[in-house]
């Protein structure tokens, strides 16, 4: 593949800068390039760490350092139609949504690729930590990095089962402080950046940049076992199910869990452990990486990012979407959030978990006089 012609996607961050410098080692034509994000009026406090003015100029020295052209992409108007709004949509209805899964599979492993495609680029590379592998047939794989701190597969479910040939990720081999040392042995500026740990465009909290999006909506917390009410809530947008802190609820005492959100009636439901347990889901808007006639029948599903995939059996599965049970119960499983499906290191594909409503008995009417609200 060396001699051909690939846009290195770069973010003024140390995976995609040695990104960029190990490409030209291996004989590629390198053409780096950063997707502008960042609107005209933006705040001081978003874009701060990646996706920044900054950052641009950072990528662009690298760039220079390195010996390949640069460009800033203009996808301020994807950005916010694909990330931005939905993200806020999602939490509208009571779900957790993840908006780096949107922005790998709808701006850079789509609207990019079609980029590179118009720049006479064979290929798009990335500084994910993820390998390709070519199997037995020819057949382009995208299995977990080898380095388990770092694997990012998890966000890469969504992407065009027909781009997986032209993309590559000259880091997937590689472990985290290889990487900043090959930085730091070319002198590359980037080798110290610290990594980004935020949503790019959200400035401090999750709730607080929800609460400027939409309004506030008192309402209900009810006991899913009896239906009563055990407190009271300015909007269903600032809880997750599993939460358990934070609940204000009128018997403060008493440790009880999100169960389920319910925006239409604007209820929140609690309960004990044991009613945050699911024991399968349902996904839809699935992406196969895979043909369906191969999906194995017990495979593993992640449901949230850095955690441990767990065994689970298949019920169904089409284009659509699946059905799986878990081989072991899982806490709470949030509606919005990706459920991605592995065969050993493999990613064999995706989807958005559905919501998952219990029975909920009948809702008693709130009392009279509401107790005393004790802090928690």
């Amino acid at each position: 593949m060396a001699g051909e012609r690939v846009l290195c996607a770069m973010s003024g961050g140390v995976d995609s800068s040695v990104t960029a410098a190990l490409l030209k080692d291996q004989g590629y034509q390198v053409v780096g390039a950063m997707m502008r994000f960042w609107p005209d009026d933006k705040r001081t406090d978003t874009f701060d760490s990646c996706c920044s003015p900054d950052a641009a100029y950072e990528a662009r020295r690298v760039a220079e350092q390195v010996g390949v052209p640069f460009y800033l992409l203009d996808y301020r108007e994807q950005f916010q139609r694909h990330i931005v709004g939905p993200f806020i949509d999602e939490y509208s209805k009571g779900r957790t949504p993840n908006p780096c899964v949107n922005c790998n599979t709808k701006v850079k492993f789509d609207e990019l690729v079609k980029k590179a495609k118009m720049l006479g680029c064979r290929y798009v590379a990335t500084g994910h930590y993820v390998k390709r592998v070519e199997n037995a047939r020819g057949e382009v794989e995208f299995h977990r990095g080898d380095d388990p701190r770092k694997d990012q597969t998890y966000f890469l479910w969504g992407t065009p089962r027909d781009a997986l040939p032209y993309i590559l990720f000259p880091v997937g081999e590689l472990e985290k402080p290889r990487v900043r040392e090959i930085a730091a042995e070319r002198g590359l500026l980037t080798a110290q950046k610290p990594e980004s740990q935020n949503i790019c465009f959200v400035p401090g909290k999750v709730q607080d940049f929800v609460a400027e999006h939409i309004p506030q909506a008192q309402g209900f917390i009810r006991e899913i076992s009896s239906g009563e009410v055990v407190g009271e809530h300015l909007g269903t947008q600032f809880y997750t199910l599993g939460q358990k802190k934070g609940l204000g609820l009128y018997q403060s005492h008493r440790v009880r869990h999100v169960v389920h959100l319910a925006p239409d009636t604007n209820t929140v439901w609690v309960g004990d452990y044991d009613d945050c347990l699911w024991t399968g889901l349902k996904a839809q808007s699935a992406n196969y990486l895979i043909d369906l006639t191969e999906l194995p029948e017990e495979l593993e599903v992640q449901v949230r990012y850095r955690t441990v995939p767990v065994k689970a059996r298949v019920i169904r599965a089409d284009e659509s979407g699946f059905e799986l049970a878990f081989a072991d119960p899982q806490f709470a499983v949030a509606p919005g959030q990706s459920a991605v499906l592995y065969a050993g290191p493999r990613l064999l594909g995706g989807g958005l978990i559905e919501d998952h409503v219990p029975t909920l008995p009948e809702a008693k009417a709130p009392p009279k006089k509401r107790p005393a609200v004790l802090l928690s």
